[in-house]
Formats: structure tokens, C-alpha cells, sequence
């Protein structure tokens, strides 16, 4: 297929069209399976930001992984997300508070149960999250701080994914494989000059490609924002967030901003 066609890249949409919040209520006070596996998604959707905060305050890697598992069993098991009131804030910083919570009242109790009595098991792959905790250099910033950075990248790869996801079912996914680099990360605009004669595309159509998807990527990091919010019609509110994690994000080495 022509990566130069831009007819088979679908419209912009976005995947975060049921916030975080709307979707924790309607699944806290309710039992069924359709809930269960949106919650079990949201979970293993975010749950790399805990387990940094759960090694940053001194705990081993096999306890971290271990206490982000129980956390999120406990949470879903115990319906603890009927407490959740999208009047004190961010997603962020409820599932923060709640972690809090548990790692202080709960643990001990949920620990002396039976794991998986009950409750729905999550098994998480650890081994990406605990390398780069690893390769992270030593630093003063607070747990919090290191809870906040990670939950930026982790929301900055989820919305790339997404997109990602986009282009695949168009049946542009080399396309996208290829100049992913370029949107956010570790990329260059020096990549230019091999990528787009790899792809066949000319000079032009090849920063045209990049500055769409760098448009749907930026439009898509905003959606997954949104979504975290109480109001995510609030454009004020939004816009106040994605700042607040782009400099948590500048601070702790990241040199692009995607807002």
C-alpha cells in the first residue's frame, strides 16, 4: 500500500471517548463482567507509575511487583473503586492516595489472605519497568515526583500505542513503525534523510507524513488527558495538566514537548 495515501489513514478519533472517572463510577457500585474488564484494562493500563513509586520509597523488586499486583486485586475485589469522587481531582492523584492507603492500613491484612482467593489475578511483566528504574540515575526528587514523571511517559506511550493501533488497521503500519521515532523519544530529524528513501517517499511527502501523525499523536495525548479529569471538557483544566507533565517530563531529561 502507498504510504504517500493519506485517504487510508482513518479521521482522528479518540479511543479515551469514556473518561477514567465516568467509568470508575459506573463500575464501582456495580458487579458484571463488562465492568470487571474495563477496570482490569484501566488497571494494567497504569499501573507502571505505582510500581516506580513503590521501588522509589525502598522496596525490593520482587516486593514491588508484588504490592502493585496485590494493590490492584485489592482495589477491583474489594469494589474500592465506589470510593472514588472525581470532586478531589485527578485520576492521578486518587490512584496515588489510594496506593497510600493501602501500603499503610491494608497491606498487612490483604497479605495475610489468600492470593487470588476470590479476587481477579494480575500478572504484570515487571522486567521493562525494573530496567529502566535501574538505568535511572540516583536523585533527591521525592517518591511523588518519580510517580508523576513515570505516569507521563506511561500516558505518552499509551497514547502513541493508540495511534499506533490507527495506522496498523489502515494498513499503514510500516509507515508508522518507521517514523515513530521522529514524533516522540529518542528521535532525530537527522532520520529524515534515510527513512523517507526507505519508504519510497519523497522528500515533501515525507515531513508531511511526520506532521500528520505528530498531529494525531499530539490531539491523541490530549484525549488521554482529558480522560483523567473530573471535567474533561474543561479545556483550562487540561491544559493546566498536560504543562504540569510536560515539566516533570523537561525535568527529568525529556527534551520534546507533544502539547
Amino acid at each position: 500500500m502507498n504510504p504517500e495515501s493519506s485517504d487510508t489513514i482513518p479521521p482522528i478519533s479518540s479511543p479515551f471517548t469514556t473518561t477514567h472517572w465516568s467509568l470508575i463510577i459506573k463500575a464501582g457500585g456495580a458487579c458484571g463482567t463488562a465492568a470487571d474488564n474495563a477496570l482490569e484494562e484501566l488497571c494494567r493500563a497504569y499501573w507502571p507509575p505505582l510500581y516506580a513509586f513503590i521501588r522509589r520509597i525502598g522496596n525490593n523488586a520482587t516486593d514491588a511487583q508484588d504490592l502493585t499486583q496485590s494493590f490492584f486485586e485489592h482495589l477491583l475485589s474489594e469494589r474500592r473503586f465506589s470510593l472514588a469522587d472525581p470532586s478531589r481531582g485527578r485520576f492521578r492523584s486518587f490512584l496515588l492516595t489510594s496506593l497510600k492507603h493501602f501500603l499503610v492500613n491494608d497491606w498487612r491484612k490483604a497479605n495475610r489472605m489468600k492470593r487470588g482467593s476470590g479476587a481477579l489475578h494480575l500478572s504484570f511483566n515487571c522486567d521493562p519497568e525494573e530496567a529502566m528504574y535501574v538505568r535511572e540515575p540516583a536523585t533527591n526528587e521525592t517518591p511523588e515526583t518519580i510517580y508523576d514523571r513515570r505516569w507521563a511517559r506511561r500516558l505518552l506511550e499509551h497514547a502513541l500505542e493508540s495511534v499506533g493501533q490507527d495506522y496498523h488497521r489502515a494498513g499503514q503500519g510500516l509507515l508508522f513503525e518507521e517514523i515513530r521515532q521522529l514524533v516522540w523519544g529518542a528521535g532525530s530529524e537527522h532520520g529524515y534523510a534515510v527513512i523517507g528513501p526507505k519508504l519510497g517517499l519523497s522528500e515533501g511527502a515525507f515531513k508531511v507524513a511526520v506532521h500528520r501523525l505528530r498531529l494525531r499523536f499530539r490531539q491523541r495525548v490530549r484525549d488521554a488527558v482529558a480522560a483523567t479529569l473530573p471535567d474533561p471538557e474543561n479545556v483550562e483544566e487540561v491544559d493546566e495538566e498536560l504543562e504540569y507533565l510536560q515539566k516533570v517530563l523537561r525535568e527529568g531529561g525529556a527534551s520534546q514537548d507533544v502539547a
